[in-house]
């Protein structure tokens, strides 16, 4: 089986389309692109760990894997849109690497867990300084990447300082909201509040970064980046809509902002209301969510559509017009992805 074949496979699963040729030339070259990228970022972290005592271990089986790439994917496949040259897209799925290696580590220390970027012999139980070295090692890369191009003659030094600030630029906003919500929060927004004034920052924005060093070197004339950005922020938007459907119950315990929970506090859903408070003193129970959103399947079906909303429109919008039959399997892969899809009845193999 191709890699063209492998990642159309894996989104149409769901659905059970066949590959249209245009779509498998054009993903069996992005797949190499991909490939190849990751790789420049895994070499170049082994180089900024030489010298530091830690050993860079070989990557893991699935590193390369589509599943675990899925959204590096569909960032690739926007400059492919914004008709970025090859050397060009390959670069830039090595600098998306570093933002998600620094997002991911802070992610894992916020939420007291543990995502791997780099695999390292560190002990595997130091998932906390695992964590903070996937950051310096990301930022370091990132560095290296930008000098590089400049020792080279590609971009100016001042094109380095103006990358560099842009990723920060980036990914400060969700840190910040992140930050917001630490201590907890006192009251419920409204859903339309929770979408406009929290995912807007913890997730949205955070699809839209992959741009920020593109727009800093100059790559981001192309007429349709505005198009692809606007597609990106509806399906971070989505995804974390979703994220909130699984994470319910961790989020009212904690206190976080949670568009379930928000829809439950300001609907017709008194009694999903009451519950919430009551379950936000006892300890978690295995398939919580699932029985919870069972109980109140109208609660949990429109978290459902509205996420699915989102997606569909940025699927639509990010895939050219002959490639938007991935849209749909695109969509319940990500869903998958997250977990969701097992939690309503309105879901492809959703609870019944």
């Amino acid at each position: 089986m191709s890699s063209a074949s492998r990642f159309l496979h894996l989104v149409q699963a769901a659905s059970g389309g066949t590959a249209q040729p245009p779509a498998e030339e054009i993903w069996e070259r992005l797949e190499a692109e991909l490939r190849a990228g990751l790789s420049v970022y895994w070499d170049t972290a082994g180089q900024v760990l030489a010298g530091s005592g830690i050993r860079l271990t070989p990557p893991v089986e699935d590193y390369f894997s589509l599943p675990r790439n899925f959204f590096s994917a569909l960032f690739l496949y926007a400059y492919w849109r914004a008709a970025l040259a090859p050397a060009r897209r390959t670069f830039y799925v090595a600098v998306n690497q570093c933002l998600r290696g620094m997002v991911t580590g802070c992610d894992n220390l916020l939420d007291d867990e543990y995502k791997a970027t780099l695999e390292t012999d560190l002990p595997a139980g130091g998932t906390r300084f695992r964590s903070v070295l996937d950051i310096m090692v990301s930022d370091r890369v990132l560095f290296q990447l930008l000098t590089r191009r400049w020792e080279q003659g590609e971009i100016a030094l001042e094109a380095v300082r103006r990358a560099a600030a842009a990723s920060l630029a980036a990914l400060a906003p969700s840190g910040a909201q992140e930050a917001g919500e630490q201590p907890g929060v006192d009251r419920r927004l409204p859903p339309a509040a929770v979408l406009r004034q929290v995912h807007h920052f913890k997730t949205a924005m955070l699809f839209q970064c992959t741009w920020a060093v593109p727009e800093a070197l100059g790559d981001g004339g192309h007429p349709a980046v505005s198009g692809l950005k606007a597609a990106l922020y509806d399906i971070g938007m989505g995804c974390q809509v979703l994220d909130d459907m699984v994470d319910l119950l961790a989020d009212v315990r904690g206190r976080r902002h949670n568009y379930v929970a928000s829809l439950a506090a300001h609907g017709p859903w008194a009694a999903a209301r009451d519950e919430l408070a009551r379950r936000a003193g006892r300890p978690p129970a295995p398939d919580e969510v699932r029985g919870f959103l069972g109980h109140y399947p109208d609660l949990g079906r429109g978290a459902w559509e509205a996420a699915q909303g989102y997606l569909e429109r940025g699927l639509l919008a990010l895939f050219a017009p002959g490639h938007r039959f991935l849209a749909a399997p695109s969509a319940a892969f990500i869903a998958a992805r997250i977990g969701a899809h097992r939690l309503v009845a309105a879901a492809p193999g959703g609870t019944p």
